[in-house]
């Protein structure tokens, strides 16, 4: 089948139907013009995952090696894998990234409760595409335990990686900052070639895209804070 995922056309073999079911809002109305890439699991790669994945279904298994496969052949297609939480308000994206227990759903979920509009667009890996006017962001079917997400777009002005605090402040990083915090939370393809766009892509991304370091509490605060240094605007309560 032929999904539209991060404006590109995708053809997913699968075996087992839970991938059918996973990205049946991403499914192309046209099954017959060609695609941008493929993607299917080996055997080999098959079992391996699942040694790790004791207690998984075989369709859940396979649709984490369809994802990874997916997303190793991006990068030569000006695309990437970013491990974040992304949300879109006003039109524009705003991604918050962190290693696992940080609080990016619990610090994004603070812009939902506190600000109108505020929309979902992955939460948990989304695909950032590097265009002539800067990144976009894309909401994908693989979106973290919670489901967080929608098949939306918006442009990404802002970076912000979080760090848990009794107080909050927030923090303009250089590039290079930038660079020791994010290579964690990136996939690196096998391929040479790929592997090196990746590193072009990434070093594209902090130095085009506004990066902040925000030590936060859980509290309304805690949203303003990052709120009126990532979009320049003043905050006002509902």
């Amino acid at each position: 089948m032929i999904y539209e995922i991060a404006g590109l056309r995708i053809s997913i073999e699968n075996r087992c139907k839970y991938t059918e079911a996973f990205c049946e809002k991403y499914l192309s109305a046209d099954q017959t013009s060609p695609f941008d890439l493929s993607a299917k699991v080996t055997n080999a790669e098959f079992y391996a995952e699942k040694e790790l994945s004791d207690g998984f279904s075989d369709g859940y298994i396979e649709n984490i090696c369809l994802y990874r496969t997916i997303c190793r052949q991006l990068p030569i297609l000006n695309r990437m894998l970013l491990h974040a939480a992304i949300i879109a308000v006003d039109g524009n994206a705003y991604a918050f990234l962190g290693r696992s227990g940080t609080g990016k759903s619990t610090h994004t979920g603070l812009w939902i409760k506190y600000l109108d509009g505020v929309t979902v667009v992955n939460g948990d890996k989304p695909i950032l595409e590097c265009t002539d006017k800067g990144f976009v962001a894309y909401g994908t079917p693989w979106n973290g335990k919670e489901r967080l997400g929608n098949n939306i777009s918006a442009p990404l002005k802002g970076l912000c990686f979080l760090e848990q605090s009794k107080t909050n402040e927030i923090v303009r990083l250089t590039p290079a900052e930038a660079a020791n915090r994010i290579f964690g939370q990136i996939l690196f393809p096998e391929d040479e070639e790929n592997a090196a766009k990746t590193l072009e892509l990434t070093d594209k991304l902090i130095t085009q895209t506004p990066c902040w370091l925000l030590k936060c509490n859980i509290s309304e605060e805690a949203m303003q804070t990052s709120y009126e240094a990532m979009t320049g605007k003043q905050y006002v309560k509902k």
